[in-house]
């Protein structure tokens, strides 16, 4: 296998889920991956710095692609803002279709469109779940988000989520509590560890439809997520399961605009489905642009 310090692979830098061409989730990109080990796929995503960087290899067909996502730590199961990236590179170069992406969470399956804004792509995700935090676990991270019970909105009890990750879903009252995200690294850190969290999805209902969101990412050694394409698609598997929205419904997430990088999400919930549709956007990141800040 081929190690880093033998040859420096192609990575391409794309943010995904801008909103209005602004914004967006920086995200590496590998096209032709099948020559790194593990060890090296590591090293690359670290050297990069983003949340997460997707190195892709060729399947047997022109549209299938094995897909794996590493943070600059470890390898994740999936990140949804990469996959938008990686559909929105691949599209740029071999056109706009459906692609198939093999991952650890399943397989995804990606439609790619160029429209007069540049290529959009909608991932379809895994089937979907989610079920009540426990006491302790809710106790544990409010204490670690240094919130109250009182701070939390009773229309969306707390969860845990699942579209190929896990995520914590909280909701509070007020927009002004969540602007005002002030939390222990160290101890949402253990916590998401011991339960096998990836982000705290935390969000603000401004309507049934519209929310805005963050998204701490202690896991990734990434205090906060501009843009998480995974963790929309577990709200939204999680607005169908309870109720919280019809079916079918579009729902919108605006993300990132507390650290400033506004981010948009299109979350379609399907009728008869358990998976979700989540769309964005992506724009490639010019060479000489400095890192965006990932919080």
């Amino acid at each position: 296998m081929i190690h880093p310090a033998d040859t420096t692979p192609e990575v391409l830098r794309y943010a995904a889920f801008t909103d209005a061409g602004r914004g967006g989730n920086p995200a590496g990109v590998v096209l032709d991956a099948g020559g790194l080990d593990d060890a090296a796929r590591v090293e690359v995503a670290a050297r990069v710095g983003y949340s997460e960087t997707a190195f892709v290899e060729a399947g047997e067909e022109k549209d299938h692609f094995r897909v794996r996502y590493f943070s600059p730590r470890a390898e994740v199961a999936f990140c949804g803002h990469a996959t938008i990236a990686t559909a929105v590179a691949i599209a740029q170069r071999q056109g706009a279709g459906t692609l198939h992406l093999s991952t650890l969470a399943g397989p995804i399956t990606v439609d790619t469109e160029i429209t007069a804004d540049g290529v959009t792509a909608t991932l379809t995700s895994v089937p979907t779940r989610t079920r009540p935090t426990r006491a302790d676990e809710l106790d544990g991270a409010l204490v670690a988000l240094r919130w109250a019970h009182d701070d939390l909105d009773p229309r969306y009890p707390a969860h845990v989520a699942h579209a190929g990750n896990d995520h914590l879903v909280l909701a509070v009252r007020e927009r002004a509590r969540l602007a005002a995200l002030d939390y222990d690294y160290a101890a949402l850190a253990a916590l998401m560890e011991r339960h096998g969290w990836t982000t705290a999805h935390l969000v603000w209902a401004e309507s049934p439809t519209l929310f805005h969101a963050r998204d701490p990412f202690p896991p990734g050694g990434v205090v906060e997520d501009p843009a998480t394409g995974a963790a929309a698609a577990a709200f939204g598997g999680y607005l169908r399961d309870l109720g919280l929205v019809g079916v079918p419904s579009r729902v919108t997430v605006l993300q990132g605009a507390d650290m400033g990088r506004p981010s948009r999400l299109v979350v379609d919930v399907l009728a008869g489905d358990e998976r979700v549709k989540v769309t964005g956007t992506a724009a490639p990141i010019p060479p000489d642009a400095s890192s965006p800040e990932q919080g």
